[in-house]
């Protein structure tokens, strides 16, 4: 169990993208396993720390929730396939719902094309004292739609915010809102759940053949697919532009689901605990009133 934990945080400043640093993605294996083996009963031992570490969370959410001086936004891009929906179900099976939401963004309704790509987004930000989950966000922006600019016809964009430094100029936006958000007590977790193109393939297959998961296919996640070297390319330029220190980037590896589980929930709750977070301390008139409270329960 150590052991795991101890290469977690390793991983986590190994695969850690930091500010202004460049990198490829095909330097980064989604079949990374920390050099463990299956033979060592890596997977029980996966288990046993992702509960240990899912215990740890819900202690510092708690904290977290009380100070009420922090949100977290912990922001989920991948590929089709790579373990979004299935990560934040285990990751958040211990915390508490009432510090906790998940917004997931698909395709923009005709109000939010009315407004800018960032719009959307803010509205779904978690308060003080609640972690918030993006499960895709406003890097769609600068993923799909890049991919696919044909996109960019229903934005109603004016003709000069579509010149040939529109996606430079959406990393900067993006970059300073963040930065904003990070100035104001918003923490900025962002992971790329880094997915093989045979892994989505075996889990894409694995969706047809089993009844229990066909309601999560769609033909089009096979078309998208002849655009995989474009979304590699975009993820790429775009973690390299956007990865700050107010804000950075984690290219967790996804081939295997229990790994990528274990390692999301420990970087959560080291995160918060990095806060330093507080109980709140009382002062002196709201200590009297518990006494007060005190007294009156017990002359009952």
């Amino acid at each position: 169990m150590a052991k795991l934990v101890t290469r977690a945080k390793e991983f986590a400043r190994r695969f850690r993208v930091d500010d202004g640093k460049k990198f490829r993605l095909k330097e980064f294996s989604p079949n990374e396993t920390l050099g463990l083996r299956h033979g060592e009963g890596v997977k029980d031992l996966a288990a046993e720390t992702l509960r240990e570490e899912i215990e740890l969370l819900s202690e510092m959410q708690d904290k977290l929730y009380a100070q009420d001086r922090w949100g977290l936004l912990l922001i989920f891009q991948a590929m089709d396939a790579a373990g979004k929906d299935g990560t934040i179900k285990h990751v958040m099976s211990g915390v508490n719902p009432q510090g906790c939401q998940v917004t997931s963004f698909k395709q923009p309704s005709a109000e939010e094309l009315d407004h800018d790509f960032l719009w959307r987004c803010a509205k779904a930000l978690p308060e003080r004292g609640r972690i918030g989950i993006f499960n895709r966000s406003y890097y769609e922006e600068v993923l799909v739609v890049r991919v696919h600019e044909s996109i960019l016809d229903a934005q109603q964009l004016p003709a000069s915010a579509r010149g040939a430094g529109l996606w430079g100029q959406r990393f900067e936006s993006i970059n300073d809102w963040e930065r904003h958000l990070s100035r104001n007590g918003t923490k900025i977790v962002k992971v790329f759940l880094h997915v093989s193109k045979d892994e989505q393939k075996r889990r894409f297959i694995d969706r047809l053949d089993d009844p229990a998961k066909q309601w999560k296919f769609s033909l089009g996640d096979v078309h998208e697919r002849a655009h995989w070297d474009e979304y590699q390319a975009a993820y790429e330029e775009a973690i390299t532009a956007t990865s700050t220190a107010w804000a950075p980037w984690y290219v967790v590896p996804a081939d295997r689901k229990w790994l990528a589980r274990t390692l999301v929930a420990a970087l959560l709750a080291r995160t918060i605990e990095g806060l330093d977070l507080q109980a709140p301390v009382l002062d002196p008139e709201q200590r009297a009133e518990l006494e007060e409270a005190r007294r009156l329960l017990q002359a009952e």
